[in-house]
């Protein structure tokens, strides 16, 4: 019997002071010990390490823009090697709406922890030492600068992000991107 990967959505927003989201929910020491466990940690262009500060990057901006949407899946028992693919639509198109808020707010996005949604299954030119094949869209996300998601997700959007224990897709999956304009 096929997988059913259809979904719902629901749409959560917040603003807020830049400077008020760096000292409220930026924990980089604490966060970046994940980062640095992670297979990814060094090996994609939107995954630290960084050849520059990423508070430099930030501080100019006055205000942050962020977005989180809640993917409830119709199957509840889909596999959590599923999870990708179920998101997958979901990033194309907030990633496409993050560059558009970019480029009008002449801002910084940043968008979704993880692999490439444009590489795919190929490996990232970063592994080879070379540059992003995708530069135009692909953006670092919040995690890798440091910033607490869970957090930011319960206390400005009232989410709570579930985790799987069991093998499967939890009753829902969050997604927080933002822009710093």
């Amino acid at each position: 019997m096929p997988l059913d990967l259809t979904y719902t959505t629901e749409r959560f927003c917040a603003e807020m002071d830049a400077a008020a989201y760096i000292a409220n929910f930026r924990r980089a020491d604490y966060f970046m010990q994940f980062c640095r466990e992670c297979g990814n940690y060094g090996r994609r262009h939107g995954c630290p390490h960084f050849d520059y500060d990423p508070l430099s990057v930030i501080a100019p901006y006055r205000k942050i823009h962020i977005i989180g949407v809640k993917i409830v899946p119709h199957d509840e028992n889909l596999p959590l090697s599923e999870a990708n693919t179920l998101m997958l639509p979901v990033i194309l198109g907030l990633n496409d709406e993050l560059l558009a808020l970019e480029k009008s707010l002449g801002g910084m996005a940043f968008g979704f922890a993880g692999s490439c949604p444009y590489c795919g299954e190929a490996p990232c030119a970063r592994i080879d030492g070379l540059p992003c094949r995708h530069p135009d869209k692909v953006r670092p996300s919040l995690e890798a600068f440091g910033f607490d998601i869970s957090k930011t997700a319960s206390d400005l959007l009232g989410l709570e992000i579930k985790w799987s224990y069991d093998g499967s897709i939890p009753e829902y999956l969050v997604l927080v991107c933002g822009v710093y304009y």
